[in-house]
């Protein structure tokens, strides 16, 4: 009973580097306009840097969701729950965007920008299951900012910048503005230091440990690799 997934290791590194890839992405694409046209017009221009922005953002918030699993238990109380209940389906809902995203880049490399505007702007407002879910993309954060003050996991000042993640705006396509600024840094103040934390209180990795990373991390890596062929 005494078994946690994640552990702490992975709990720690995920609070640390979840809000860091977000914040990356969300500075990465700054520099272009807002809305879907100006930034489809950047993936032409710019196809290396906006693949690595959203890219960035995309692998944040997977990352995320083992930050907010190991949290709700840290914070220990019914609000946690529902709130972890609710982050996470906004992160599933963030995650799909990136796919269509990521077909819209495609769209883009193959019919130039005004051809995959032109698509995009077709199918824009058609519903979707997350239709119905898009609360849960700002609404989440708030209730587990209120969580974690009131389980004394974050104070004051930490929770009020948690709650500022659900400033940052939701949909497909959409760039940089100041809120996405905010939300991410306000992440990174809330999350970041309680990674460091919790990761310092980890025992220090065995021999027997050390050895066992290296050949996981190549047979992973090979998956990856192999991944892409199929």
């Amino acid at each position: 009973m005494g078994f946690k997934f994640p552990n702490g290791w992975v709990g720690g590194a995920a609070l640390v580097l979840g809000p860091v890839l977000l914040l990356a992405g969300t500075l990465l694409r700054a520099p272009f306009n807002f809305f879907f046209p100006d930034q489809l017009r950047a993936v032409a221009e710019h196809p290396a840097l906006m693949t690595a922005a959203y890219t960035a953002f995309l692998a944040g918030n997977v990352v995320m969701w083992a930050a907010v699993a190991f949290l709700v238990p840290l914070i220990g109380t019914r609000w946690a729950v529902w709130a972890g209940v609710l982050v996470t389906v906004g992160l599933f809902e963030r995650t799909f965007h990136a796919g269509v995203d990521h077909a819209a880049f495609s769209a883009t490399k193959h019919l130039g920008a005004d051809g995959a505007t032109e698509l995009v702007a077709a199918g824009y407002q058609e519903l979707h299951l997350f239709s119905f879910l898009s609360f849960t993309v700002m609404f989440g954060w708030f209730v587990l900012a209120v969580a974690a003050y009131r389980g004394r996991v974050l104070g004051p000042v930490r929770a009020v910048a948690l709650a500022a993640m659900g400033l940052l705006p939701l949909g497909v396509l959409k760039g940089t503005e100041a809120l996405s600024v905010v939300g991410t840094i306000g992440l990174c103040v809330a999350l970041v230091p309680l990674g460091i934390r919790v990761i310092r209180r980890q025992p220090r990795p065995t021999r027997r440990n050390v050895l066992t990373v290296v050949p996981v991390a190549v047979g992973l890596g090979a998956l990856a690799v192999l991944s892409t062929l199929g």
